[in-house]
């Protein structure tokens, strides 16, 4: 008995078409397979004929056909950030931001405004996540969840000019002015430290802004100043702060800087002692207690005898042995940067040519960026 011969051409789950050699037209071709491999459909304005989304979609929806995953929300958000990026022309570091890193920097409440995320795309109070340095790109390490409003106001404004609103406002307590966006004095000091964390700062500017906001969950301080004043006062938020706050003062490395120490944390403690036995409270009453005169006075006054040197070491010790309470790196400034393309002030290294359905804006002019050597405290 004779048996026919037959060809088996085994093909796996792989593109049908070699992806375009321009980088630009690589991730539009990358975006739209990701859309097709989770069932999804790309903006209409993508899905003209010729379009690289358009091409990976219709190339990946012959490969994957109804076997597709399961599309989550962070799942959604990843793709809709991606296409953003690549429609503005702005870096997206497709290595370290996943939907799973989206998932961790979620929050139910806008750390700005402090209140409740929720409503349409495009109300006040719509979460969004926004890239805290406009001038970085979509990058880990650079990205929070905000209300439309916080976000808003905080790409019209640089940290010199957050602060400068912040003082207005106290200046006019209660009255909503539109050049305040309708926030007050204190909301302006939140914006101004998220704004200050991922933008490198002289030591002695870092210094002297308080700490209206603590960090949200993966956002990289690259301050050093900063770094530390956000590690101390994370002492507060579990018990057995007295003993941290002691092995803390232990590390500093001349008896006058204890006595200042003491003295700053004698004056933040009080705030803490008064709150109601949760986190959220003690978080908003360490906040709060930031823009008061007397805890600044006595921070700047400690920090600043301490010097930039002293205290990166005081920084790294308390990191490396536990104190800060929540996970903690220090990394060199080109680790804590890594994918942020400040370089290129958060623009593709290359300027993508402009596709139909694609909105490239003008490129945003570059700053020169001082060196930070305190990386992350996330």
């Amino acid at each position: 008995m004779q048996q026919a011969a037959l060809d088996l051409i085994l093909v796996p789950q792989t593109r049908i078409e070699a992806a375009p050699s321009d980088p630009c037209e690589s991730t539009g071709f990358d975006i739209g397979w990701d859309h097709a491999h989770h069932g999804l459909v790309p903006p209409p304005g993508l899905l003209l004929a010729g379009t690289p989304v358009c091409q990976g979609w219709m190339a990946g929806k012959a490969v994957f056909g109804r076997r597709v995953l399961t599309a989550t929300r962070p799942v959604r958000m990843w793709l809709q950030l991606r296409t953003l990026a690549w429609r503005q022309g702005v870096a997206f570091d497709s290595q370290q931001v996943t939907p799973n890193h989206l998932a961790q920097i979620h929050s139910a409440l806008c750390p700005v405004l402090r209140q409740p995320l929720g409503g349409a795309p495009g109300d006040a109070l719509a979460a969004v996540v926004q890239r805290l340095n406009p001038l970085a790109a979509y990058a880990a390490g650079n990205l929070a969840t905000l209300s439309q409003r916080a976000a808003q106001a905080l790409l019209s404004v640089d940290v010199a000019q957050a602060v400068r609103n912040a003082r207005r406002a106290e200046r006019r307590p209660g009255v909503a002015d539109d050049l305040l966006d309708g926030m007050d004095s204190a909301a302006w000091w939140r914006l101004a430290t998220l704004r200050s964390f991922v933008t490198p700062l002289p030591f002695f500017d870092a210094a002297c802004l308080p700490l209206a906001v603590l960090p949200p969950n993966r956002v990289r301080v690259l301050n050093v100043a900063q770094g530390l004043q956000a590690l101390v006062t994370l002492q507060f938020v579990t018990p057995g702060w007295s003993q941290r706050a002691r092995a803390l003062a232990a590390m500093l490395p001349a008896h006058t800087l204890r006595h200042d120490f003491n003295l700053f944390i004698g004056a933040l403690a009080p705030r803490v002692l008064e709150a109601e036995h949760n986190a959220q409270a003690v978080r908003r009453a360490l906040e709060d207690a930031w823009l008061q005169e007397r805890v600044q006075r006595r921070w700047q006054h400690f920090v600043l005898s301490l010097g930039e040197a002293a205290s990166e070491t005081l920084l790294q010790r308390a990191a490396a042995a536990g104190l800060a309470g929540v996970r903690t790196q220090c990394l060199p400034t080109e680790a804590a940067t890594e994918g942020w393309a400040l370089a290129t002030a958060g623009r593709v290294a290359a300027s993508p040519s402009a596709q139909p359905g694609m909105v490239l804006p003008a490129p945003a002019a570059r700053t020169a960026a001082r060196p930070a050597r305190m990386a992350s405290l996330s």
